[in-house]
C-alpha cells in the first residue's frame, strides 16, 4: 500500500497552536486533551523535536513531565531554541527541572530528595504582573497532585517562586521578566481540581491563543481537504464495524463525496446479536452511505475452530482473514467503478486512526509495549496500491463523538460503547464455536439491554458479557446441572489507558443474573468482574 498522498493541510496551519513536548511522562496526552477542551488546538511532539524542522510557530510551549532525572546520563533536553523562540513556556514536573536546569547550571535539582506522590496543598505567592497570570481565579491555597522524584533545592537566576508546598519549597516559579513559568505538580490531572484553569489561563491568557478550534469549523476545513485530495472523480473504499470511529469517518467521507464512498462491513461471525442488519440499516437508511455487507461468517468461524489456549492466534486469524475477504471485496468494486461512464478508479483507503495512535508513534518513549495486538484490524497488503486517507487522525475520542453530533448522527449511535475487531471471539475464553458465540452474544445483549433500561448506558465507558471457559453445578427445575459461567465486566474510563470497574447495586446484578440464567440456554453461574486496569485490561483476551 502506498501513502504518497497529497499532504494535507495540518490544523496547526489553520489554528493557533499549543505546542506539548514530551519528556516520557505517562500524563502527557492529558495535556493536550486538556487544552482543546476550552477549543485551544494543541499538538504533542517529542522533546527531542527540532524547532527549525517545524513548519509553524506555536503560540505557546509546554514542557511535559517525565520520569527521568535532568543530571542522569543520556537524560532528554530540549532544544535549546525553544527558550528563545519568545513564546510563553510552561514547564511541568521534569519541565520545571529541565527549565531550571536550562537556565544555568546553578539551579539545584536534588535527586530523589524527599520523594512526592498524590495529593499536596499549595500555598501561592502574589508578585504582581505578568508573574502571576498563570494563578490567575485560583485560591491562595489549592489542593494539586504531585508524582516527583527530583525537584529544585533552589532558584535559577531571574526566576522568582509563586508556590509552595511543605515538601517543595519552588512548587511554582516565574521568570521576572520573560513569560516563562514552571510548576512541580500536574495541572493536566483531575486530582489537581484547579489544574484546568491555570492550563487555560496559560493557553489563552498569557498565550493569547484563540478559542475556535471547534468541530464545526474542522468539518468545513476536512470536507474541503477530502475533496482536494480526492478529486471530482476519485473513490474511496474503507471498511465500517458500526462503531463510531468508522460511523463518524464513513459520513464525513459520504458528505465529500457523495457515493464515490464505498463503504464495506464484513460480517465475521462474531458481530454482537443482530449486529450485521442494525449497521446496515444505520448507515444505509439513515445516513445515506454506500454501504456493501459481506457474510463471511462461516469461513471465519471455520478458521477459529480448534484454537483454545491462544488469544493471539484468535486475532490474527481473524486479521487475516478480514484481510483476504476485504482485498477481494476491493477489487470487485473497483472494477465495478472503472466501467461505470466518466467514474475514476479506487485510489483511497479510509482509515480510522485517532490522534491516541499517532501520539503512540510520536512518544519520547516510543510505542509501548505490546499487551495484544491492536482491537482494529489493519495491515492491508501493498499490493491494494492504495494511498490512505484518515480524516479522524488529529482528533481524540472525545472529538470523535462532537464531530458525530456536528455531522448529525444520531446520539445513541455517537456514545456507542467500543467494540473490539475482533468482536466476542475475545470475549470467549476458549474455542469459538457457534454455540458458544450463541451464548456470549444472548448473555451480552441481556446486559446490555438492561444497563440501557436502568439508565447507565452514558455513565460506562465499556460494558460486555464474557463466557469463561469452565463449567459449574447449579440447580434448575429441581435438576442438577453442569453448565457454563458468565463473567460480567463494566468499567468507568476517560481515556482507556486505565480504566475502573463501575460500581452496580446489587439489585441491579441480581436482575441481570437472573435473567442470563434464566434466558440463556447453557449457563447457570453469572459473576462480575471487579479488576482494574491495570492490572487486568479492560478486554478478556
Amino acid at each position: 500500500m502506498t501513502t504518497d498522498a497529497t499532504p494535507p493541510v495540518p490544523p496547526h496551519k489553520t489554528f493557533d497552536t499549543i505546542l506539548v513536548l514530551d519528556f516520557g511522562s505517562q500524563y502527557t496526552h492529558l495535556i493536550t486533551r486538556r487544552l482543546r477542551e476550552f477549543n485551544v488546538y494543541s499538538e504533542m511532539l517529542p522533546c527531542t523535536a527540532k524547532l527549525a524542522d517545524l513548519d509553524f510557530t506555536p503560540k505557546g510551549i509546554i514542557l511535559s513531565g517525565g520520569p527521568y532525572s535532568v543530571y542522569e546520563e543520556g537524560a532528554p533536553h530540549v532544544d535549546h531554541a525553544v527558550f528563545d523562540l519568545g513564546v510563553p513556556i510552561l514547564g511541568i514536573c521534569y519541565g520545571l527541572q529541565e527549565m531550571a536546569w536550562h537556565f544555568g547550571k546553578n539551579a539545584g535539582v536534588a535527586a530523589g530528595e524527599k520523594r512526592e506522590y498524590g495529593h499536596a496543598h499549595l500555598s501561592l505567592q502574589q508578585h504582581g504582573g505578568h508573574v502571576d497570570e498563570l494563578f490567575k481565579g485560583l485560591d491562595s491555597d489549592i489542593e494539586v497532585w504531585m508524582s516527583h522524584g527530583d525537584k529544585l533545592s533552589h532558584m535559577p537566576e531571574h526566576f522568582v517562586t509563586v508556590a509552595q508546598t511543605p515538601n517543595s519549597p519552588y512548587a511554582g516559579i516565574a521568570h521576572s521578566d520573560k513569560k516563562m513559568y514552571g510548576i512541580q505538580f500536574h495541572p493536566e490531572v483531575t486530582h489537581t481540581p484547579q489544574g484546568k484553569v491555570l492550563l487555560r489561563n496559560f493557553a489563552v491568557d498569557i498565550c493569547q491563543s484563540r478559542t475556535d478550534w471547534t468541530m464545526g469549523k474542522f468539518v468545513d476545513q476536512e470536507i474541503a481537504r477530502i475533496r482536494s485530495l480526492v478529486g471530482d472523480k476519485g473513490h474511496v473504499i474503507g471498511a465500517v464495524s458500526g462503531g463510531v470511529d468508522s460511523t463518524v469517518a464513513a459520513k464525513l467521507m459520504k458528505e465529500a463525496i457523495g457515493d464515490r464512498f464505498h463503504a464495506v462491513m464484513v460480517d465475521n461471525g462474531v458481530l454482537r446479536l443482530n449486529e450485521a442488519k442494525q449497521v446496515k440499516e444505520t448507515l444505509e437508511k439513515g445516513l445515506g452511505i454506500n454501504l456493501t455487507v459481506v457474510d463471511a461468517s462461516d469461513l471465519f468461524l471455520d478458521r477459529l475452530a480448534g484454537i483454545k489456549d491462544d488469544p493471539e492466534k484468535k486475532r490474527k486469524v481473524i486479521g487475516n482473514t478480514f484481510i483476504d475477504i476485504f482485498q477481494q471485496k476491493a477489487k470487485e468494486i473497483a472494477a465495478a467503478a472503472h466501467n461505470t461512464p466518466s467514474a475514476g478508479e479506487i485510489e483511497w483507503l479510509l482509515q480510522g486512526t485517532l490522534y491516541p495512535d499517532v501520539i503512540e508513534s510520536l512518544s519520547f518513549k516510543g510505542p509501548s509495549q505490546t499487551i495484544k495486538t491492536h482491537h482494529n484490524v489493519g495491515g492491508l497488503p501493498a499490493d491494494m496500491n492504495l494511498k490512505l486517507i484518515e480524516p479522524l487522525r488529529e482528533l481524540f475520542k472525545d472529538e470523535v463523538r462532537a464531530l458525530g453530533v456536528e455531522l448529525g448522527i444520531n446520539e445513541d449511535l455517537v456514545w456507542r460503547h467500543p467494540f473490539p475487531g475482533p468482536g466476542i471471539a475475545i470475549r470467549i475464553l476458549g474455542e469459538v464455536t457457534r454455540e458458544q458465540v450463541r451464548i456470549a452474544r444472548e448473555a451480552d445483549h441481556i446486559f446490555i439491554e438492561e444497563i440501557r433500561a436502568a439508565g447507565l448506558y452514558r455513565n460506562i465507558s465499556q460494558a460486555f458479557a464474557a463466557l469463561l471457559p469452565v463449567k459449574a453445578v447449579g440447580v434448575m427445575g429441581d435438576k442438577r446441572v453442569h453448565d457454563q459461567v458468565i463473567a460480567l465486566r463494566a468499567v468507568e474510563t476517560s481515556d482507556f489507558m486505565t480504566a475502573d470497574w463501575y460500581p452496580f447495586d446489587g439489585a441491579f446484578l441480581k436482575r441481570v443474573s437472573r435473567r442470563i440464567v434464566n434466558e440463556v440456554n447453557g449457563v447457570c453461574r453469572v459473576v462480575y468482574d471487579i479488576t482494574s486496569k491495570p492490572p487486568g485490561t479492560i478486554e478478556m483476551e
